[in-house]
């Protein structure tokens, strides 16, 4: 197969990895868990305060059991997903404090928003999973708003979902509550309902709350993305080669643990790493350097035999515009192109994380509509060439009216449901409303379409009163 963006050779690979073992070797991660401490000297390690040295050995025994492979359960049989090799999702976007709304102002994000997300996750085409924290809700109580994003998502939508690694308890509380949603926890020991975001704090390090969730996640059977943010040239080497090496070793590091604590425990390699912007000292996502690591994550991915996670549809842009269009669209193809298996913040990010926009969700939506189509494969068959209709037709005819045109004119082709592809008097009649606009008229629509998916009510009921009791302490 031929690409211009660089392959990784086996030599390339090799020198990321050799370079890696010697960080995990000789300079070591430290994790600041006393559990996870303990579970490494038990397990042989050297640890030192709370850094812990990797031997290559190590690495290998926990790339052993990992799998290749996993299904995510939903609470709709129909709606569950395959992750892994061939197999990708596309998940919302994750962590942003605020919403920009469709005239480029910027506020606190709500309850209320986050709501909202999950209507449109579960009213998508696209959007495979619902995602974790799309938003963060300035109007609830931090220590608790866990729970309510919990149920939301359990609730507003029968896609399978994200879980929750605030911390310890944050990932207990989820786990207590998608055991509710499965009629027994002891149903999902064994049966992966949730995948859960685990982040280093580069450079080599992982945080209480992580490594904590970490730990109880898999241990109750569910699937972790152990994943790296490397900012080049601040919190890691300004070179794309020294960033590779290092994003290497913290999560293969966060891998071996959770291996440990359950071997055979499903993992994705993940990395969303990118250049620092070197006139202000901000992270770029809009960067290429981003598109650039995630086609050489889902190499290393693949070198492993381990599931991935990158791209997205990220973007610095502050509003929907045109530069937002470009940025995401480059990181979502590249994504897609790559072999990437889990893309979250596929759909609504703006400005480096900082903020969610419903009207960027809906373009985003459509650009995943699009590059699902251009990796589709063309059957290349006698039906599917057809020859004897290019006969029929032979020189100078058409085939505007020929049967096989009606027969497929409405499902050989994608069909933009964004995306203008009318002439100038048309889109003047129809007001010359901006892609932003267009879209915002559409949320408008999704939401007031959205219909409820449907739950036991008793199962609905216990899941409220397990988060008002936990909220009473």
């Amino acid at each position: 197969m031929y690409d211009r963006m660089q392959e990784l050779d086996t030599e390339n690979l090799e020198k990321i990895h050799a370079a890696s073992m010697d960080l995990l070797k000789n300079t070591g991660v430290a994790f600041n868990d006393d559990e996870a401490l303990e579970i490494f000297k038990q397990n042989g390690h050297r640890v030192e305060g709370t850094t812990v040295f990797f031997e290559e050995s190590d690495i290998k025994k926990a790339l052993e059991t990992a799998p290749k492979r996993f299904t995510v359960h939903a609470r709709n049989p129909e709606k569950s997903v395959e992750i892994g090799e061939d197999d990708f999702v596309f998940l919302p976007g994750y962590g942003a404090p605020f919403v920009i709304d469709g005239q480029g102002d910027q506020r606190q994000a709500t309850m209320e928003d986050y709501d909202n997300f999950c209507k449109l996750v579960q009213t998508s085409k696209y959007i495979n999973m619902n995602g974790w924290m799309m938003v963060e809700p300035a109007d609830m109580p931090h220590a608790t708003v866990h729970l309510d994003l919990n149920l939301s998502n359990m609730l507003l939508c029968d896609k399978p979902f994200m879980g929750s690694p605030v911390s310890r308890q944050g990932a207990l509380d989820g786990i207590e509550m998608a055991g509710i949603l499965w009629g027994g926890k002891e149903n999902i020991m064994d049966k992966v309902v949730s995948v859960s975001l685990i982040n280093s704090l580069s450079p080599l390090q992982f945080s209480d709350e992580m490594a904590g969730a970490l730990i109880e996640l898999v241990r109750h059977g569910q699937a972790c993305v152990v994943a790296s943010l490397i900012m080049a040239g601040g919190s890691g080497p300004v070179t794309l080669d020294g960033v590779l090496a290092l994003q290497n070793a913290e999560i293969l590091a966060g891998i071996t643990l959770a291996q440990i604590v359950k071997p055979g425990a499903p993992v994705v390699y993940g990395s969303t790493s990118s250049a620092m912007d070197m006139k202000t000292g901000a992270l770029s996502i809009g960067a290429p350097e981003l598109s650039k690591n995630i086609h050489y994550v889902a190499q290393i991915a693949r070198y492993y035999g381990l599931p991935s996670r990158a791209g997205g549809g990220l973007t610095d842009a502050l509003f929907t515009d045109a530069q937002a269009g470009a940025e995401s669209a480059l990181a979502l193809s590249t994504s897609v192109r790559s072999g990437i298996n889990f893309m979250l913040h596929s759909c609504g990010i703006l400005g480096s994380y900082i903020a969610m926009s419903f009207e960027k969700f809906i373009v985003d939506e459509e650009i995943c509509g699009m590059v699902q189509n251009m990796i589709k494969p063309l059957p290349l068959t006698d039906e599917s060439i057809d020859l004897g209709i290019i006969k029929d037709v032979g020189i100078g005819g058409q085939y505007l009216t020929h049967p096989k045109t009606f027969k497929l004119c409405r499902t050989e082709f994608y069909m933009p449901g964004l995306m203008s592809r009318m002439n100038s008097d048309s889109w003047t009649k129809a007001g010359k409303k901006r892609i932003d606009q267009v879209a915002e008229d559409k949320v408008a629509q999704r939401l007031a379409s959205y219909e409820k998916p449907e739950i036991d009510p008793e199962i609905e009921k216990k899941l409220t009163q397990y988060v008002e009791s936990r909220k009473k302490g």
